[in-house]
């Protein structure tokens, strides 16, 4: 009976085959998703936007190259960064949300 001995093996296997698609679903597409829209901010960043570094500090670009930009983190302070450390992008436009805590 080998049809027996296939269903078997096929029934043995099917919770790690469930696990490598609830990973796949949980995990890795989300992740993927996020490298995008990373990627794309990345790409959009233009010259007088206030972008906030992967390290905290808060500036405006002067100057947008290939893979830098130029960052004005105090007046008259500019350093050249990699574009992919830039976490968040806020334009001109865009307030700083800022936590008010009144106790």
């Amino acid at each position: 009976m080998p049809a027996d001995g296939l269903s078997t093996t096929l029934i043995q296997f099917l919770p790690f085959i469930a696990i490598i698609v609830l990973f796949y679903f949980m995990l890795i597409r989300p992740q993927q998703k996020r490298v995008k829209q990373h990627q794309a901010m990345v790409s959009g960043i233009k010259r007088g936007d206030t972008v906030v570094m992967s390290n905290g500090m808060v500036g405006k670009v002067t100057r947008v190259e290939d893979a830098e930009a130029m960052v004005e983190i105090a007046q008259g302070v500019n350093v050249r960064v990699i574009k992919s450390m830039v976490s968040e992008v806020r334009t001109k436009g865009q307030p700083v949300i800022a936590n008010d805590t009144k106790a």
